[in-house]
């Protein structure tokens, strides 16, 4: 059968252009893709370029990028000098916190990368239930007079968050300002997306997508960027954060419901002037999706609070160039003299969060993990379990919460003295990618009510020893490490 092409001369040469072409990009991309990663990340995608070069190079196009716009950067850095201007008045009459000299070293060091002062005077209270968590949020939207800032990753109208839905609608009706940011991406994936939206544009609610992916109205960025945050506002008074999304506890997904799956979180209800640097958080936001500014709302309370909890809001993401949620992560650990316990559903450290916990356990330190005996994300989980060896050998030890719960909160504790929870895993996806909110709360009366959550998830767990971890299958193994290739593009 002839071909109506021949094949000879001109085939050969457009084949040597060809491997000519992927040669030259396989050097471009060598001194083009180490700047400014992390040697892992370099080499991760170096390793794609050289395997695949042509769908390599495409896919570092489209998420080799992990800053935000320019725009939004500048943005950024605007606020965060309103925010020292607005918050220097309390920030020249020092926090009353009289605890270690490392935890005091903590808080400047997040006051210089985030801009947000430690504020004394806050009440808290942790809570683990899901739905509780969502009726304590819907009862203070209830109470709302001035205005509530809603800012969430994944938000979803259905049977358990009807009734706060609700009630924001009855605010924006009675003349509260409602305001409502979500994550494009992250609820766009959610089952019943077009209900919510829908919803939404019969309200008189406020609303923006956050880093909207949306080519014909020119908003177009790093398509795996992620505003992550959850935080909601009331009047300036109470505020909750944590690590909960507004959506049922099966998000939505007929197979998770099927499987008894449902997630585990923790929020936090705060009172106190720790709300108002929280606020300027959803500020930040707000402005970056709407141009409007909120810098009147910034005020902190004019008398004292009665709470005797000294707090601090660490805001991190791409729009922050130092990695703030890394950089205090490590800090903390690295001072731990006694115990630390990490909650966290995604852990996929880099080389320096991983030294800091291993050296803790090896210095004698008291190091606890807990993570789901099954994870939600296949490569994920997988790129997690790659590092379990190093950890159990090192002496940490691994409880698996047991499945079909999905374990997603995030929080830990250092020694008596400090506890963190918010929005951050402890993967490099939240540290470079996601824009995150963390709270550093001090003192043993607030580390004891997290200890006792901590002692809620070890009773249900099944804690993991080496012995039994180095006998699982080669496959598993070989599986486990082939997504660790992945983690610091994940």
């Amino acid at each position: 059968m002839l071909l109506p092409f021949p094949l000879g001369l001109e085939w050969t040469w457009l084949l040597g252009v060809w491997a000519i072409g992927e040669i030259i990009l396989r050097i471009v991309l060598l001194g083009v893709i180490p700047g400014n990663r992390r040697p892992t990340t370099a080499m991760a995608w170096l390793l794609a370029v050289f395997l695949i070069p042509s769908v390599g190079f495409i896919l570092f196009l489209l998420f080799g990028n992990y800053r935000l716009s320019r725009r939004r950067r500048e943005q950024q850095e605007e606020v965060n000098q309103r925010v020292r201007v607005g918050t220097s008045a309390l920030a020249a009459v020092a926090s009353g916190y009289d605890g270690p000299e490392w935890v005091v070293s903590a808080g400047e060091l997040n006051r210089r990368l985030g801009s947000l002062p430690m504020v004394d005077g806050n009440t808290v209270e942790l809570i683990p239930g899901y739905e509780e968590s969502i009726k304590a949020m819907t009862e203070a939207v209830r109470g709302a007079k001035e205005y509530v800032n809603a800012e969430f990753y994944i938000m979803s109208s259905d049977a358990v968050t009807d009734e706060l839905l609700t009630e924001l609608e009855k605010a924006a009706v009675r003349g509260v300002a409602v305001r409502l940011l979500f994550d494009h991406i992250g609820t766009l994936r959610i089952r019943g997306y077009r209900r919510l939206v829908r919803r939404l544009r019969r309200s008189r609610i406020q609303w923006r997508r956050m880093l909207p992916l949306l080519p014909i109205h020119g908003q177009w960025r790093r398509p795996d960027l992620r505003n992550h945050r959850k935080i909601l506002v009331i009047d300036g008074q109470v505020a909750f954060t944590g690590s909960q999304n507004l959506i049922e506890p099966s998000y939505n997904n007929p197979a998770h419901r099927r499987a008894g799956r449902k997630w585990v979180e923790l929020m936090a209800r705060l009172e106190g002037p720790i709300v108002a640097t929280l606020n300027v958080v959803f500020a930040t936001d707000w402005l970056s999706e709407t141009d409007e500014s909120l810098e009147y709302q910034l005020r902190l309370p004019a008398s004292a609070a009665p709470g005797r909890v000294t707090a601090q809001v660490v805001p991190s993401g791409p729009g922050f160039v130092t990695e703030n949620n890394l950089r205090l992560f490590n800090t903390l650990i690295y001072s731990a003299q006694h115990r630390i316990s990490v909650c966290s559903p995604y852990f996929v450290p880099d080389d320096s969060l991983l030294y800091a916990i291993t050296t803790a356990a090896q210095r004698g330190v008291d190091v606890e993990l807990f993570v789901s005996e099954k994870g939600d994300q296949f490569l994920v989980h997988h790129a997690q379990r790659s590092y379990y060896e190093a950890l159990l050998e090192a002496g940490v030890r691994i409880y698996l919460y047991r499945a079909p719960f999905v374990l997603h909160a995030k929080h830990f504790t250092i020694d008596d003295e400090v506890a963190v929870l918010g929005s951050s895993n402890m993967d490099m996806r939240s540290f470079s990618l996601n824009m995150e909110v963390s709270v550093m709360l001090l003192g043993a009366e607030t580390v004891d009510l997290m200890r006792s959550v901590e002692s809620g998830y070890r009773e249900v767990s099944l804690e993991l020893t080496l012995d039994d971890w180095l006998r699982r299958p080669m496959i598993a193994k070989y599986v486990d490490n082939v997504a660790r290739l992945t983690a610091t593009l994940q």
